[in-house]
């Protein structure tokens, strides 16, 4: 077997979440049976059994506080539309775990030490919707709004629920309501000014101590994410001196006294604790001890450890303890490693541009992929990809750009793509290719503009609107036709695009126009491998075969691949072919370039 169908293949755990009241039960997602499904594991004793089990896998799911119950959310297929089930912690047969709601998008859900579910939904027909499902009743409805909302976070008493909305019409800055289990209003936290203002709120968490009303709050008011104190029934905001560059998160250690930061700065990610003191002169800053690499996940136990999901590039995922232990070892094959990346810095029109990569032995120019994120409010990191080493494994190299709309790099650079959305992007990934060029890093002949989802979508743009620039394209799951992936995605990505492009195809469809890739389709000359997945409810199917049929009329050398799943695939086998699929593709249309060159 290669080594990249091994780095798929090799058993994966993610890290695992535990119940705030029974620690020694956990639950985590591994692809230990070839898909990835949710798994029940019991510290106490050491037994671990798989909760769930179905054809297209199963990652969404959490524990009540007591740890009897395995709350996971059922759709069908990869659709994202559905309901929550449960079921008992020791193994038994599901059941609905919300009766009297019918099936919806997730919008968030916080349990109650009660049993007491607050239950956030979406749907097209009626906005977002807020229940609380307490046993035994009826769900409540207490919120509803045609924008974008959501359950933020349940106070440890159940008293408070944080909601965070957008109501103001601004899809990416939401604010924060908190209100009562009826409904009832709290306290509003809003920094976009009623939506003049591009500052936005997120809900981190309340104080995991009854009667401690303090909610964790990461705002942008310096430029970037950081977090602050905020408690709702009084006012007060408790700003925290976290002196470190680049995006801070937080959540809390179990006794409320003190808070795991997470730092993020130029691709890499690190932990400290904040020890709360009499905040913020007496608080104290220390580091938590972590490789150089990514951090993914993190979660303090109650015996002051710090449990961590890490990874470079180089360096295979392990799910690690500050105690020094290899928290959760998967049995059976590893995964091998791939090679580290590089950091580059270019200069582009918007600023300083990261990109990172990677290359195989020898010298350059190597035939390379520039693998662009999705998002696009995302950013790439020094975190193992099996993708990318793929490529790397078959004589390619890798470029992977923060191109501005990404995070990690301050709110300015995220923001900055509104209304020339994907052109901004694309003029950053067209710095950071000259660079390749000009380095001797990349064969101009031989450069494939490839990505997924928002990656997807920017490759069907960019070979549009720089057809001389690119040798062929892989676009996976991607935006092809905007208009009508507009008129057919889920409500919550049309009120992000509202957002993005200043309103609706009806209200500025010169803007829809210039940012659509059919637009310039019949402008394409590289070759054009497309995979889409047939109950995708973001990049929908309908968008990506108006974009075929034109590649179809014009007879354009392209290949398409359907599945049948959603945003992408849960199934290892299927992620392989679809590498398999796009290694092909590339290899057959760059040797035939090469051989009529």
């Amino acid at each position: 077997m290669p080594h990249w169908e091994k780095r798929f293949r090799a058993p994966r755990i993610g890290l695992p979440d535990w119940a705030e009241d029974a620690p020694d039960r956990s639950l985590f997602v591994s692809n230990a049976t070839g898909t990835f499904e949710l798994y029940a594991w019991d510290r106490a004793t050491g037994a671990q059994r798989q909760a769930t089990d179905r054809p297209n896998g199963t990652t969404d799911g959490t524990l009540s506080p007591d740890g009897e119950w395995i709350w996971w959310f059922s759709d069908t297929d990869g659709d994202e539309f559905g309901v929550w089930m449960r079921q008992p912690f020791a193994g038994g047969p599901d059941e609905p775990a919300t009766p009297g709601l019918a099936p919806s998008y997730p919008g968030g859900l916080a349990i109650g030490r009660d049993g007491t579910a607050i239950v956030g939904r979406s749907t097209d027909d009626d906005g977002s919707t807020i229940h609380v499902v307490r046993p035994g009743e009826p769900p409540v409805e207490i919120y509803r709004h045609r924008e974008s909302a959501g359950v933020g976070d349940l106070a440890h008493d159940g008293s408070l629920i944080a909601i965070e909305h957008t109501e103001h019409g601004d899809a990416m800055h939401s604010a924060i309501r908190v209100v009562r289990p009826d409904g009832s209003t709290v306290a509003e936290l809003d920094d976009t000014n009623g939506g003049t203002e591009e500052l936005g709120l997120s809900v981190l968490g309340f104080a995991p101590v009854d009667g401690d009303s303090r909610l964790l709050v990461g705002h942008q008011r310096r430029g970037r994410w950081e977090p602050m104190i905020w408690d709702p029934l009084t006012g007060k905001e408790t700003a925290l001196e976290i002196d470190l560059p680049g995006d801070v998160g937080a959540d809390w250690y179990p006794d409320g006294s003190a808070l795991l930061v997470e730092h993020e700065y130029q691709a890499r990610s690190e932990l400290w604790r904040y020890d709360l003191g009499d905040e913020p002169t007496g608080a104290i800053l220390a580091r938590v001890e972590t490789p150089a690499g990514t951090v993914s996940g993190s979660t303090a136990r109650p015996d002051g450890t710090v449990e961590f999901l890490w990874s470079s590039a180089a360096q295979p995922p392990e799910v690690r303890s500050t105690s020094g232990a290899v928290v959760l070892d998967p049995p059976g094959m590893k995964a091998p490693g791939s090679v580290p990346v590089r950091d580059v810095w270019v200069e582009g029109p918007g600023g300083r541009i990261h990109a990172l990569v990677q290359q195989p032995p020898g010298d350059g120019p190597f035939p390379t992929v520039f693998d662009i994120h999705g998002g696009p409010t995302w950013h790439d990191s020094d975190a193992f990809a099996s993708s990318p080493a793929a490529w790397v494994d078959h004589g390619f190299a890798v470029v992977r750009v923060n191109y501005r709309g990404s995070t990690g790099y301050g709110r300015a650079w995220t923001d900055a793509l509104k209304h020339r959305v994907g052109l901004i992007e694309l003029e950053d990934i067209s710095a950071v290719r000259e660079w390749a060029v000009g380095s001797g890093l990349a064969d101009p002949e031989r450069l494939v503009l490839a990505g997924g989802s928002w990656g997807g979508y920017l490759t069907l743009l960019g070979l549009g609107t720089q057809p001389e620039a690119w040798a062929l394209g892989l676009a996976a799951v991607p935006v092809a036709d905007y208009v009508t992936a507009y008129n057919d995605e889920m409500e919550a990505l049309k009120a992000m695009d509202r957002t993005l492009l200043g309103g609706t195809p009806e209200e500025v469809p010169e803007r829809f126009e210039a940012s659509s890739p059919l637009t310039y389709v019949d402008a394409v000359r590289a070759p054009v491998y497309i995979s889409a997945g047939v109950n995708d409810p973001r990049c929908p199917i309908r968008q990506v075969e108006n974009y075929v049929q034109r590649l179809e009329q014009r007879s354009h050398p392209h290949e398409v691949y359907r599945y049948d799943a959603g945003h992408g695939s849960l199934v290892v086998e299927e992620r392989i072919k679809q590498v398999r699929l796009e290694l092909d593709f590339t290899q057959r249309y760059l040797t035939a370039r090469r051989q009529t060159a």
